[in-house]
Formats: C-alpha cells, structure tokens, sequence
C-alpha cells in the first residue's frame, strides 16, 4: 500500500496525468442529436452489466459507453444493430485496454440474457465488419481520455490524515479512504448514466465524483488545498458538476427509501394474515428493498457513519436488467441514409443541440465547509 502511494505521488504519474489532460483537449465532440437518445441509457447499462459480468476494468467500461456514444452521435442504427455496436465498442474497449485473456469471447457474448432473449446471435463476420467501422469512424484512435482514467489518482489524495468528519478528527483513516474508493466509484457510475456529463471534461467529471464523496462522507475541508492543486480545477469549476451527482444521489436515496417502505409494508400484511392461523408458524423475511423493474444501478440506503469511527461495507453493486422494452421499432427513418456492409442503415447527421435543462435539488448546500445531510450508501 505505501508503495502505491508513492507511486501515484512520483514523476510517472504526474507526467501521464498531464498528457492526459493534453489529450482531452483534442476530444471529438458530442452533440446528442442520435435519433435513438431515448435508448442511450438503456445500452450503457447493457455494457455496464456486461462489462461486470466479466469483470473488466472501469476505463474499459467507460470507454466502452464513450465510443457507443460518439457513434450513435453520427449515425441512425437500428435496435438490432444497436445490440451489435454496444457490444463491439466493449469488445474494442477491452481489448485495448484489458489483458488478452480478460477479453469477452465470441460464444460468451451469444450466451448472454439480453441476445437469447431478442433473438440475436453474433457472427465473427459481423463482428470483425463493425470494429472496423468503429475504428475507421475514430481513425484507429482509442486512445481517449474517460473520468475513469482519472480517479484513481485523485484518490490518492482524495483522504487525508488532517481532514475532519463532522469536526472531529478521523478515527480510523483507512476505512475512511475505503468508503472514499466505494463513493467516488458509485459516483463515476452515476455519470455513465447521463450523457449531459458528456459536457464535462473527463477530468472535470472525476473531481468532481471525488468532492461530491467527500460532501456525502461530511469530510471537511469539502475541497482542500492540495486537491485544488492536484487537479488544478478550483470550487468553482466543478460546482455544476457536482450539484449533477448529488441530484442523482438524492433521488437514488429517495427510490431506496420508497422501496424499503413498499417491503416493510408487504412485511406487515404478511405478518398479520399469518398471524391469524395460529396452527401455522409466523415467519418473518427480510425485506427486499432493493428490487428494481428498471435498468438501474441502485445501491443499499444505510445511516451515515457515526461521528467517532466509519464502518466499511462491501456490498457490490446490483444491476438489474431487462430485455428491450415492448416499444422499440426495429428502425427509425428521417435522415439521409446511405448503406453499409454490416447491414446498417447509416445517416447524415443533423445539427442538433442537446437539452441540458436539469432541475437542480437546492437542498444541497455545496460549499468549502458546509457538510451535505443525505443518508449515504452503505457499499
């Protein structure tokens, strides 16, 4: 561990994080003007799930959502097509940055739910025509900066021994950089969800995960000095981005709270008609709170730490999948379509600008020394 430390605290790690930053400067932009937006979400937990099914690294999942991202940008795809590309940028992203044998291979990928269910069987054909479309789309250039190329070293300063919970000293620091690791993580989950944090330079995004950890773990200073200088973005730049990510925090809690209410009811009706057979023993389950009919990722709702010490958890994240929705047409029309030699009805795209309007959650008060009151995430 203090060999890590010192490594993310050397010359290398400095250097990589500047040509990182130089190289996100040069990204291709995004203009979220895909005919097929509505079904963004509904793919990118497709790789999400996916992705932790065979458990690949987070820069390859987000760099797996970022490619599906710029390309359904420039192109009109079908449903079924859409399957294909989602995972053809996974298996892009994973080979450029995984290890050959942590690749997906062809026959795993036909096994999975989401292809029996629709009906779909991967070719190697089809397979191998679409890489290379993604990579001449992207001019064989993968090397793309992600907020998940940047977490892990502001992390590495994310916790100090001088940072104050609720204004008490720390008791134990590295439980408390553990819970740092789990919140910044959620939160960079929280930020594939939403393709408005695509507005958002990658190392922004990132920074901003680490505060909005930091607000949640009532950890003050909420940005101190040295990240400020680690990251070289002040309080000011990351406070949109942060308000971004503690809304979906804050509505998380909210739909674990009502599931938990929903169960604890169902619990109590169970318990009282039970209760009226005596020749019958009462049991009592556990609530299922965490239940989901929709493709979310979802966390268990807890108290927050006590004041004198912070207990790590380490439940996993849940992910729960559904096939594609009833609704889905088989392909949408509308723009210039030219023919390509997957079978894929390609457009000429569209100027578009995309809505960002966000209802933001004042309830935050997001400041350098205000701590935020939400319930956390026992992960």
């Amino acid at each position: 561990m203090e060999l890590e430390g010192q490594w993310w605290r050397g010359q290398l790690a400095a250097d990589i994080h500047q040509a990182l930053r130089y190289k996100e400067l040069k990204l291709p932009s995004y203009k979220g003007q895909s005919p097929q937006l509505s079904l963004r979400r509904y793919f990118a937990d497709l790789i999400a799930i996916v992705s932790n099914r065979f458990t690949l690294c987070p820069s390859a999942r987000h760099l797996a959502v970022y490619l599906l991202d710029l390309f359904m940008d420039r192109y009109d795809i079908s449903i079924q097509q859409l399957h294909l590309v989602a995972l053809s940028c996974l298996l892009l992203a994973s080979k450029f940055e995984e290890k050959e044998d942590s690749v997906p291979k062809l026959e795993q990928l036909n096994s999975l739910g989401c292809m029996t269910n629709m009906n779909l069987v991967l070719t190697k054909q089809n397979l191998l025509h679409m890489e290379l479309l993604l990579l001449e789309t992207f001019q064989w250039n993968l090397c793309l900066p992600t907020a998940a190329h940047f977490i892990e070293y502001y992390l590495s300063e994310a916790v100090h021994e001088t940072d104050l919970h609720d204004g008490w000293p720390m008791v134990c620091l590295e439980k408390t950089k553990l819970y740092m690791a789990k919140y910044a993580d959620y939160f960079l989950e929280v930020s594939l969800q939403d393709y408005a944090f695509l507005n958002y330079a990658p190392s922004l995004v990132a920074a901003a995960c680490v505060a909005s950890s930091r607000i949640i773990l009532r950890l003050s200073p909420t940005w101190p000095t040295r990240l400020h200088r680690l990251t070289a973005y002040s309080w000011d730049f990351l406070v949109q981005c942060i308000e971004r990510l503690l809304v979906a925090h804050d509505n998380d809690v909210k739909e674990a709270n009502k599931q938990r209410g929903q169960s604890a009811s169902q619990s109590a009706q169970l318990g009282v008609f039970q209760t009226a057979q005596p020749s019958r023993p009462v049991h009592f389950q556990q609530p299922q709170y965490l239940h989901q009919t929709s493709m979310q990722y979802r966390h268990p709702v807890s108290e927050q730490p006590s004041r004198q010490q912070l207990v790590a958890t380490t439940h996993p994240s849940s992910y729960t999948l559904q096939t594609c929705p009833t609704g889905f047409q088989t392909g949408v029309q509308g723009l210039g379509h030219m023919q390509t030699g997957v079978g894929m009805s390609l457009a000429i795209p569209v100027e578009v600008k995309p809505c960002l309007s966000v209802s933001y959650n004042r309830s935050y008060q997001i400041n350098e020394h205000f701590p935020c009151i939400t319930p956390c995430f026992e992960r």
